[in-house]
């Protein structure tokens, strides 16, 4: 079975939305994972609903399916990098990305979305891990219920250096809630090469139960940087046939490129992963 592929927005942040969804339409992509900022689709926007139909009308024209995705980067805060997370000392911060994610999940409702990613936030300076652990699970609480709800996943992200970075953090988080059936995993095939003991390929197989969204990238051990393919230590081939087993076994959902700080390359990068996975998976290339 061909992998369903797509590209992310926060890498062609230089693009007006339209545009970079016409691009990665012609190239081939199947998919787009759309992170929610205030170049594309911003979720603080007052006239949100309504660019929401629009888009949802254009992803329909021109045949493409897509993630909701929420890392953008100051989106909430014009000062703070990913502020304020799910563990943000500050409750009323909490809260803003309690909202945010909630509003994500009615958005990805809206567009047929596969999943919502998001992700936990740094260990705050001060706080015992084990209360950080309560505290995320609680502020998800809300999220989780709208998913259910909406009958949308919400796909949570092991990360570098967040307090749920691995593979085994995010089984810790799961069974901290109870094993809600709305929760899934964000995979991202650099994070593990950069952090997991078990080569990527395993690691997409051992995860395979609770995949709900994936992204890939090259990247080098232990250093938490997304490469363009081919410039980093994976070795894609295993990684391919890996992602084609899952998709094979009832895998729904996106393989999404994931380059955030390439958008000053954006539109030839797309087309050069796109060749590079086709070629790999031996498919065709459009």
């Amino acid at each position: 079975m061909t992998l369903r592929l797509a590209y992310g927005t926060n890498g062609l942040t230089d693009l007006r939305l339209d545009d970079a969804l016409s691009l990665l339409a012609d190239l081939g992509y199947q998919g787009v994972g759309l992170t929610l900022d205030h170049m594309h689709l911003d979720p603080l926007a007052a006239d949100l609903s309504a660019r929401t139909r629009r888009l949802s009308r254009t992803l329909e024209r021109l045949g493409l399916t897509v993630t909701i995705e929420t890392g953008a980067r100051y989106v909430l805060d014009a000062r703070r990098k990913h502020g304020p997370s799910l563990l943000d000392p500050d409750p009323d911060g909490r809260w803003a990305r309690v909202r945010m994610l909630v509003r994500a999940v009615r958005i990805a409702a809206d567009l047929d979305a596969h999943a919502v990613h998001c992700f936990s936030g740094v260990l705050p300076a001060g706080v015992e891990p084990d209360t950080a652990w309560k505290q995320l699970a609680d502020e998800l609480a809300p999220v989780l219920d709208a998913a259910t709800g909406l009958e949308v996943p919400l796909a949570i992200e092991p990360e570098p250096g967040h307090l749920l970075a691995t593979l085994a953090d995010f089984h810790r988080l799961r069974r901290l809630l109870g094993s809600p059936e709305a929760l899934g995993l964000t995979l991202d095939i650099g994070h593990c090469q950069c952090l997991e003991p078990a080569p990527p390929a395993d690691c997409v197989r051992a995860a395979a139960p609770w995949v709900r969204h994936v992204q890939i990238e090259d990247m080098r051990r232990g250093v938490h940087e997304h490469l363009p393919f081919g410039q980093g230590d994976i070795t894609f081939p295993p990684v391919l046939e890996a992602l084609t087993d899952l998709t094979d076994s009832g895998y729904e959902g996106l393989i999404c490129v994931e380059l955030p700080r390439h958008s000053h390359a954006g539109p030839s990068l797309a087309e050069e992963s796109l060749r590079f996975l086709r070629d790999f998976e031996g498919g065709p290339y459009s």
